[in-house]
Parts: C-alpha cells; structure tokens; sequence
C-alpha cells in the first residue's frame, strides 16, 4: 500500500509499542472495562500518549480473547490491526523499524479474518479464493495496509504477494465503500496507478478510484491528498516519485486541504495536513 507521511518523536516509543502487551494495567480486571479504557484512548490517539495507552489496553485483553463473543474478538483485532499501522506514523521517516509494526499489524488482521470459519478453510489452498468468503471490510482494510507496506519494503516479496493486497482492497470496497472515508477506494487506487500493467496495475482505473473517494467522503482529507500525490506526481516501476505530472492538481487539492478544518477525522486529517505541507514543499523543490 501507499506510505503515509510519519510524525517526528522519539525513537523510544518503537520500544514501548512493540513490548506495549507487556505492560501491566492496573486497576482493570475485566476484558470489558480494558476494552472501554482503550476505546477513550483510541478517540485522542493523534497524541503520542494515547496511542501507546491504546494498543497497551487492546492487548492486554488478548490473553483472554477467547471467552469473548466472535463479533467482539474481531473488534479489539481490527483495532490491534489499524493501530500498529497508525503507529508507524510516529516515527520518522520510512524506515526499517516500521516492519515490526507492519509485520504485527498483519497478524492481528489475519487473525481476525480467520474467525470466518469458511475463510480460515479456504486460505489453506488459496489465499485470494478465501478472500471471497471473507465479510469484515474492517479486517481485509487494515490487513492489506499493512501487507501493502510490507511489500513496499522488500520489492522481491511484494512480486509474489501484491496481489492478494489487492484483492483484500477489492474485497473490502466490494462490502464496504465508504469504510473510513473511501479509503479503500484511495488505497486500491493508488495501488493501481503505482503498479506495473503486469503486477494488476491500471492508471486510469487508479485515477477514477480516487475520484470517487472524494465523491464518498470530501470531509476525510486524505482522499484529497492520495490524489494529489499519486497523480499529481510520476512514479518509477519501484514506486519511486519520478516527476509532476499535474502541478495545478498539486497545489489546488493540497490549499484546499490545509484550509480545511480537522473536523470528523482528528488522527487522519492532522496527518493529511501535514502530508499536504510536505507534499507541497516537494512541489517546489522538483520545480527548482
């Protein structure tokens, strides 16, 4: 998938998420109460603290993950899931300490999609075959994301697995289109217009997924700045900005962005607006 742009802070807390399951929650016994807990964590995870108090009550509940109800069980996953991808964004740069991350965001989604029992017997023989069986937009959302990021890491692995981030992202838009603001259809997107013809690439079907995810949700800012990058921008086979393309798209969808308000999406619009900044700084920095 697409690499968000990350927040600068202290490499400490790749420390403290990765052992965050290991670290004691006093006061809490049950699996409902840590779930409450995390879930006021999650509403103000754009602050560094909260984050990790997010992902620190979430696991603490895995241990008894079992006595929980299939629909419950799959929330606290896909919560795992989406945070360890959040998180990466609290470091600084892309860089190799983000894997982790990934590599535990991933689990938590497959974990999460095998609670289909249809899903869980089909993945034995086929992956992409199972995915048709699979019905949490949520699960395949932040497995693919993660997986995507994975595969961006190490172009060898992503030759032989990019597709089933793609189909997960298909699958996912399929259930749910307007999940998280459009953001399967701007993940899908920008997949496509940043694949080759021979990896299931397609720009103009891209570009009209990421159209629409505007269409689906104007107010989720980030709709605006996937445009703006991946086609706003060229790219090279290894997903590397090339070029501009459209400098008009660039600086019109990315003002916009920077006037608007935070509004419903306080954690991924801080983020949009600060990927704006730097988006529109490499602008300037390609025109000179």
């Amino acid at each position: 998938m697409i690499c968000k742009s990350r927040l600068c802070v202290l490499p400490s807390v790749i420390v403290f998420l990765l052992l965050a399951s290991l670290v004691p929650v006093a006061g809490v016994d049950t699996p409902t109460e840590l779930i409450a807990q995390a879930d006021l964590a999650y509403m103000t995870r754009h602050i560094e603290e909260d984050m990790t108090d997010a992902i620190a009550l979430f696991e603490a509940v895995i241990p008894d993950l079992d006595t929980l109800s299939i629909e419950t069980q799959a929330y606290v996953l896909n919560r795992l899931s989406q945070l360890y991808y959040e998180a990466t964004m609290f470091i600084d740069g892309n860089s190799p300490e983000d894997a982790p991350f990934f590599e535990k965001g991933k689990a938590y989604g497959l974990q999460s999609l095998r609670l289909n029992a249809q899903f869980f017997e089909a993945e034995v023989d086929n992956f992409d075959e199972a995915v048709a069986y699979a019905t949490d937009a949520t699960a395949m959302l932040w497995t693919a994301d993660n997986w995507g990021e994975l595969c961006g890491m190490n172009p060898i692995i992503g030759l032989f697995q990019q597709n089933h981030v793609l189909t997960l992202f298909a699958r996912s838009l399929e259930i749910d289109p307007t999940l998280l603001g459009g953001s399967a259809s701007n993940a899908l997107g920008s997949l496509l217009i940043l694949s080759p013809a021979a990896m299931g690439g397609d720009e103009e079907a891209g570009l009209a997924l990421l159209e629409s995810a505007i269409d689906i949700d104007p107010s989720y800012l980030s709709n605006q700045v996937i445009l703006a990058e991946y086609w706003g921008f060229t790219y090279n086979f290894l997903g590397q900005m090339t070029g501009i393309r459209d400098a008009e798209l660039v600086e019109r969808l990315l003002n916009q962005v920077l006037d608007a308000d935070i509004g419903d999406w306080p954690f991924w619009n801080r983020n949009a607006k600060q990927s704006a900044e730097a988006l529109l700084a490499t602008l300037e920095e390609m025109r000179d």
